[in-house]
C-alpha cells in the first residue's frame, strides 16, 4: 500500500485568524531570541571550522538516507555572523537529508531523562518538505532515531522555528538534531539552540483517599445496560454507541429482535435504536465524517447437532450520530462473521476473515471506498487469498501498511510465525519472528503504544478457545521501526484474584486472562483490565497501567467490581474516565452492569483546562494554537474506540509536539495520515502530572484531492522494517477454507447454541461425567441440559437425553 499525503502546498494555518496581535512564533522576519536558558549546544551558527580537511564546521555533520540527490554548502547569507548552512535536494525518491549536530560525546548536548527542551534555529527554505528530526542515544543501545517534531513552513526570509521536545525517555543520555529537507528544494539554517526548560512542574495534592490516589476507583453506575452489548463506540459527540443484535441469544434471533443503545454520560440515559439485522459480532470503524460502518454480522446461528456454525452476513450499513439511525450501503463481497475493519490513511476501509454464509473461512479482502462511499467489486481489491482467523487485529503502520499483531478472536492453527506485515501495494504477506505461543493468543489484546510515532506494539494474554489452557501472562512488544523488527518479550502480566467457580483465590504461577481490555490513556500509560482465566469462564480482577517509557506494568490498581470475560469491553471517555460493560459467559446469561474508572491522574488536583481552540477542522501539516489556562507537558489526538471482543486495531494516541508562547500553545500537526487516519480525535493537553484536561473534539482530514494522492513526501516515514526476510508464497485463489463449527470452543451437543459447554473443559477437571457436571453447576449453567445427538463429553450416563 505505501500510501503517503503530501500536506498541500499554502498550507492553511490556524494562526492566520487571530491576527498581528497574536502573532505565532514561526516568525516571517528577523527578531533577536529573548533571554532564556543557556543554549547547549556547541558551535550554534556554523561559526567554528572543523578540523583540517573536514568538509563541515566544527560539530556538525551530513546525515540523511534514501535515494535521492544532494548538495551540502557553507554559505556566507548567514542570519547572525558570517556562515550558514545551505542543504539542496534536485531529485529525490525518497529520504531527507540535513546538517545534523555530531552524535559523539563532544558535541551532543547531554540530557536528562524525564526533562523537556526547546529546540529553535532560523531557517530560510522554497519548500514545504521541511522536519525538526530528532535522535537520542540510548545508554545500551546507542544512537537511534527518535521522533519529527515539526514541519517549518515555506520562508523567502529568515524566520525562527521552535519547537518542544516530549520528555526524554529513560537511558537517554544525549541528543542529536537538525532541520530535514525532503523534498525536491533547499534549505538554509543558522542560529540553532537548544535549551532545557526549566519550569519545575508543581507538586501533585491528592483530592481523595490515599487508595484512590494511588489505585483509582471504579463506580457501578445506577442505570444499567438495556442491551447486550456485544460492541461499543465512542461517537464524535461523546455519546457511545453499544451494539448488540441479539446479543448471543437465539430466542432474539428467532424473533427477528436487533437492538442498540446510545449512552448519553452527560445524563446519565440510554436511548435504545432500531437496528435493522443482527449485527452480533460485526465488524465496525469509524469514517473520516465521524459515522460509524458497521458490517457483517450474523445471518444464521449454529444447528443443535454442530453439524454448521455461525453464518456471515453480507449486510454493511451506516451509523450517523447525528440521527442515530442506521443507513444502509451496498453489501460486501462475502459474508465475514467476525471481521477485521481498519481505516487506512486516505479515509479507505479494509477488512478481512471471519466466517462466510456457509461457515467456512473467507479468504476474500474487503476494501470499502471512501471517495465512493461503498465496498468495491472483488476485482478491484488486491487479494492474497489468505485466511486471517476471527477479528484478526490488523494495526495501520505508518508507512501505509498493515501489521498483523498475532491477536484474534478465533483462529489458532493458521501457518506461519503468528505474525506478520501485509503490504497491499505489493500484495504481499511476510512474516515476522519472535511472537511467543502464537497458538495461544485467542481473545488477547493487542494496542499501538503511545505515542504512534514510536511504531511500537504491545500483545497482551491470551489462551487457546478449543484446547482451553489457563490463560497466559505472556506479553510482546515489537518495534516496527527496526529495520527487520521482531517480537522481544514483555514484561509478565500481572495477577490477580480469580474466580473459578468457588469463590475468588488468588492466580498463581503462569496465570494470565484472556479477554483483557487494553485502553490508552491521555497520560501515555495503557490501562489493562477484565479478561478471564478460560474460554468463557473464571473472570480475573485485576488491574495495572503498563507504561511505554520504562516498559513496565504497575500493579495492583483497584479492580472492577463485575466480571468482564467473553463480550466485554473497556474504552476511554473524553473526560478522562474509562467505561466498562459486558459479561457473556458459557452458561448464556449477560451482566448489564455498567462500571467506570476514575484514574488516579483524576485525583491529583484541578485539571489543566483548553480554554480556547482557534479551529476544530485541522489539515495536515497544520500549525493549530490552543490556549491552556496553566503550563502542561504534552497535548495529544486520541482516536474514538471502536471496541469489541478485546480487539480495537485502530485506537491510537498521537503525539503534537509543542511551540510555547506562555499559555499560549501551537501544536505541530502530523503530515502523514497513516500517523493519525482522516477522523475526528479527541484533543487532551497534560500537565507535568499527568493529569489531562477535558478532550476537545477536533476533526482532522484535508482535501478529497490530497487523499488520493500517491507516493508523496512525508515527514515522518522514515526506512522502517525494510530489511524483512523473503514473502510467503501467496495461496492459489480459492473460495474459502474449511473451518470447524466448533471454531468457538463450544460442543453444540448440549443446550441451546447460546449456551457455551466447553469442548474442552479445564485441566483440573476429571474427565468423568460427575467433575463435568460439577463444573457445570459451579459456574451456573442451566440445569438439564438437553442432550442433541450422540453425547461426546459423556455427560448423560443414565441415557434420558439430558446432561447432568
Amino acid at each position: 500500500m505505501r500510501l503517503t499525503i503530501r500536506r498541500r502546498s499554502g498550507r492553511r494555518a490556524a494562526l492566520l485568524a487571530v491576527g498581528a496581535m497574536t502573532a505565532g512564533l514561526l516568525l516571517t522576519a528577523p527578531q533577536q531570541a529573548t533571554a532564556g536558558p543557556p543554549n547547549l549546544l556547541s558551535n550554534p551558527g556554523f561559526e567554528t571550522a572543523g578540523p583540517a580537511g573536514a568538509d563541515m564546521p566544527s560539530c556538525w555533520s551530513k546525515s540523511g538516507w534514501g535515494d535521492n540527490d544532494f548538495t551540502f554548502a557553507t554559505v556566507a547569507q548567514a542570519h547572525t555572523g558570517t556562515k550558514a548552512m545551505k542543504v539542496s535536494l534536485t531529485r529525490r525518491v525518497d529520504g531527507d537529508r540535513k546538517a545534523l549536530v555530531t552524535e559523539n560525546s563532544t558535541c551532543a548536548p547531554t540530557v536528562t531523562p524525564g526533562r523537556q527542551y526547546d529546540l529553535s534555529a532560523w531557517y530560510k527554505s522554497d519548500t514545504p518538505d521541511v522536519s525538526v528530526t530528532v535522535f537520542r542515544r540510548d545508554t545500551t543501545a546507542g544512537w537511534q532515531y527518535w521522533t519529527d517534531l515539526q514541519n517549518p513552513p515555506v520562508s523567502a526570509a529568515w524566520a525562527r522555528t521552535e519547537v518542544r521536545t516530549p520528555a526524554v525517555p529513560p537511558n537517554t543520555d544525549k541528543i542529536a538534531w537538525g532541520l530535514s529537507v525532503y523534498g525536491v528544494g533547499t534549505l538554509t539554517t543558522d542560529d540553532y539552540a537548544l535549551e532545557e526548560v526549566g519550569a519545575v512542574p508543581p507538586q501533585p495534592v491528592c483530592s481523595g483517599t490515599a487508595e484512590e490516589c494511588a489505585k483509582g476507583k471504579w463506580e457501578v453506575i445506577p442505570a444499567k445496560n438495556p442491551v447486550r452489548s456485544m460492541h461499543a463506540v465512542v461517537l464524535k459527540n461523546g455519546k457511545v454507541l453499544l451494539i448488540a443484535g441479539s446479543g448471543n441469544d437465539i430466542a432474539q434471533f428467532n424473533a427477528g429482535t436487533f437492538t442498540s443503545a446510545v449512552y448519553n454520560p452527560a445524563n446519565g440515559s440510554f436511548k435504545t435504536i432500531p437496528t435493522p439485522v443482527d449485527m452480533f459480532c460485526a465488524g465496525h470503524v469509524q469514517l473520516s465524517d465521524g459515522r460509524v460502518l458497521v458490517m457483517s454480522g450474523n445471518k444464521g446461528y449454529p444447528s443443535a447437532d454442530g453439524k454448521i456454525g455461525y453464518q456471515g452476513l453480507k449486510d454493511s450499513y451506516v451509523f450517523d450520530p447525528a440521527t442515530e439511525a442506521y443507513t444502509k450501503t451496498n453489501d460486501m463481497n462475502g459474508g465475514h462473521w467476525y471481521p477485521s475493519a481498519t481505516v487506512l490513511g486516505n479515509g479507505d476501509v479494509i477488512s478481512f476473515g471471519g466466517l462466510k454464509e456457509d461457515s467456512t473461512g473467507n479468504v476474500t479482502a474487503e476494501k470499502f471506498s471512501a471517495a465512493q462511499n461503498k465496498w468495491l467489486p472483488m476485482n478491484e481489491v488486491n487479494q492474497t487469498w489468505s485466511y486471517w482467523g476471527l477479528y484478526p487485529s490488523m494495526i495501520l503502520m505508518q508507512d501505509g501498511r498493515l501489521f498483523y499483531s498475532g491477536s484474534h478472536t478465533f483462529g489458532n492453527g493458521t501457518p506461519g510465525t503468528g505474525a506478520s506485515i501485509y503490504d497491499y501495494g505489493a500484495n504481499t504477506v511476510t512474516d515476522v519472528p519472535g511472537l511467543r505461543n502464537k497458538d495461544q493468543r485467542d481473545e488477547s489484546a493487542s494496542v499501538l503504544l503511545p505515542p504512534a510515532q514510536d511504531q511500537r506494539v504491545l500483545t497482551i494474554g491470551g489462551g487457546n478457545n478449543e484446547s482451553n489452557p489457563a490463560a497466559n501472562r505472556i506479553t510482546d512488544i515489537i518495534d516496527l521501526k527496526k529495520p527487520s523488527p521482531g517480537y522481544t518479550a514483555g514484561p509478565d502480566l500481572p495477577q490477580g484474584l480469580v474466580d473459578t467457580g468457588t469463590g475468588k483465590r488468588p492466580q498463581t504461577g503462569a496465570e494470565g486472562k484472556m479477554y483483557v481490555s487494553a485502553v490508552l490513556l491521555p497520560d501515555g500509560k495503557v490501562l489493562e483490565t477484565g479478561g478471564g482465566l478460560h474460554d468463557r469462564a473464571d473472570p480475573v480482577f485485576e488491574a495495572s497501567f503498563f507504561d511505554p517509557t520504562t516498559n513496565t506494568y504497575q500493579p495492583g490498581l483497584a479492580t472492577d467490581p463485575i466480571p468482564r470475560t467473553y463480550h466485554s469491553a473497556s474504552f476511554l471517555m473524553p473526560d478522562g474516565r474509562v467505561m466498562s460493560v459486558g459479561d457473556n459467559p458459557g452458561n448464556g446469561t449477560y451482566n448489564h452492569n455498567v462500571s467506570i474508572y476514575t484514574p488516579p491522574y483524576l485525583f491529583k488536583g484541578a485539571r489543566p483546562q483548553i480554554t480556547s481552540v482557534i479551529d476544530t477542522q485541522w489539515v495536515y501539516g497544520d500549525t493549530q494554537r490552543i490556549t491552556v489556562n496553566r503550563p502542561v507537558a504534552k497535548a495529544e489526538l486520541i482516536r474514538p474506540a471502536a471496541v469489541t471482543h478485546s480487539s480495537d486495531p485502530n485506537q491510537r494516541f498521537v503525539d503534537l509536539p509543542m511551540t510555547v508562547n506562555g499559555n499560549n500553545i501551537d501544536l505541530n500537526v502530523t503530515s502523514n495520515p497513516n500517523l493519525a487516519p482522516p477522523g475526528w480525535y479527541m484533543l487532551f493537553a497534560v500537565d507535568a502530572n499527568g493529569v489531562p484536561s477535558l478532550a476537545t473534539w477536533v476533526h482532522l482530514g484535508g482535501p478529497s484531492a490530497l487523499a488520493a494522492a500517491q507516493e508523496q513526501p512525508s515527514a515522518h516515514e522514515h526506512s522502517f522494517a525494510d530489511k524483512l526476510g523473503p514473502a510467503k508464497q501467496n495461496p492459489a485463489k480459492r473460495d474459502s477454507v474449511p473451518v470447524a463449527p466448533g471454531v468457538a470452543g463450544c460442543d453444540r451437543h448440549y443446550g441451546t447454541v447460546n449456551v457455551c459447554v466447553p469442548t474442552r473443559f479445564p485441566a483440573e477437571v476429571k474427565e468423568t461425567a460427575k467433575a463435568r457436571c460439577d463444573w457445570l453447576a459451579s459456574h451456573q449453567y442451566p440445569k438439564r441440559l438437553k442432550v442433541n445427538g450422540s453425547d461426546p463429553l459423556r455427560l448423560d450416563p443414565d441415557g434420558d437425553g439430558y446432561a447432568c
